[in-house]
């Protein structure tokens, strides 16, 4: 599986339980976040473009930074 790097804008707990509600019901992810750093590293064998657009539906400006 690649681990992939998102800049996500989350300022509160609120917004990365958001971002884990639908990075699990997206299924098949192993994800860490990082709500200081506004950080999130998803490992899946998916491509960019989904994780991308799953993670765009929390409502977030969200920014691919590539393979960590």
């Amino acid at each position: 599986m690649t681990k992939h790097e998102f800049k996500v804008e989350m300022t509160c707990e609120g917004c990365s339980g958001a971002v884990t509600r639908i990075l699990n019901k997206l299924g098949g992810v192993q994800f860490e976040i990082d709500l200081e750093k506004k950080l999130v590293w998803i490992e899946s064998d998916k491509g960019v473009d989904v994780l991308l657009e799953t993670l765009q539906k929390c409502g977030k400006e969200v920014t691919y930074l590539g393979t960590a």
